[in-house]
């Protein structure tokens, strides 16, 4: 290959990372995400720790506690939320690692 054909190699890969942004169908910058809200806050529900199949929902398929950002429960709830898991794992009614 000559020098030329391997400069304009290069500048191809440059551009690409500028252009990469196709995805977003023209728009620049974040795409739009709609704001997660506490399902404890809006529908009164309680948290209890004999109540498993719930608590199923805020572990991920290897038994860890998903955070907030991911669940969208708020502060509040998701330190009530991880005391509940803990406890109906200590009954062996959540399991600590799914094997």
């Amino acid at each position: 290959m000559s020098d030329e054909r391997i400069r304009d190699l290069g500048k191809d890969d440059q551009n690409s990372g500028r252009d990469g942004d196709d995805r977003n169908h023209g728009r620049r910058g974040k795409p739009f995400f709609r704001k997660k809200v506490c399902r404890f806050c809006t529908q009164k529900m309680k948290i209890d720790y004999k109540d498993a199949d719930s608590l199923r929902r805020y572990t991920t398929d290897r038994g860890k506690i998903l955070p907030r950002r991911i669940t969208g429960t708020c502060a509040k709830h998701q330190r009530r939320l991880a005391l509940e898991i803990k406890r109906a794992r200590s009954l062996a009614m959540l399991p600590y690692v799914v094997s």
